[in-house]
């Protein structure tokens, strides 16, 4: 069975978004970026919220940018084709390899599960992953901690009263100080 997975830049102090709404401090060295296009290989299809594919809409045209570099060339070239799920209830229209969700989000998960296909489950933005954590669909957690404090705003991990027991699965350390954490959910 497919994975779900929820992988993520976060502050040391638990956030994706800093309380700005800023997330510049997240912009990784070459070594992460490497580690992100390793990642993003493995993905089979990516669910989303609306920030989120707003944000990565970039990527949708940026292998037109003759200033890009051969690893942002490499992952517009991954990103692009990958197929993604949009939930929103703002959105009409979604562009690319990408689809608005027709279901909830639980029903969208397990209609990907049971589909023929290889790869990752990606569930990426927090208001997202709190749902799918909510509803105990994630079973990995992939942090990619950066060495700074933000102070607030989004948090990675949804605030709630359940526990997560989790299993160790690896983790690395880049020169940046970013640290690389990942856990599965212990079931």
């Amino acid at each position: 069975m497919r994975s779900v997975t929820y992988s993520m830049s976060v502050s040391l102090d638990g956030y994706i978004v800093g309380p700005d709404g800023g997330i510049d401090w997240t912009a990784p060295d070459e070594n992460v970026f490497r580690y992100w296009i390793d990642e993003i290989r493995e993905v089979g299809v990516h669910l989303m919220g609306r920030r989120l594919y707003e944000t990565m809409l970039y990527w949708e045209t940026a292998d037109q940018d003759p200033s890009l570099d051969d690893s942002k060339l490499e992952w517009a070239a991954l990103w692009k084709p990958l197929p993604k799920v949009v939930f929103s209830t703002t959105l009409s229209a979604v562009q690319g390899h990408a689809r608005l969700a027709s279901g909830g989000l639980a029903e969208e998960i397990e209609r990907l599960r049971a589909e023929p296909g290889e790869g990752d489950i990606a569930i990426g933005g927090a208001v997202l992953a709190a749902e799918a954590a909510a509803l105990d669909l994630i079973d990995e957690y992939r942090a990619m901690v950066y060495p700074v404090l933000v102070g607030g705003g989004i948090p990675y991990f949804p605030r709630h009263e359940r526990r997560v027991d989790l299993q160790f699965v690896e983790t690395r350390t880049f020169g940046s100080g970013v640290v690389y954490l990942r856990h599965r959910v212990a079931r």
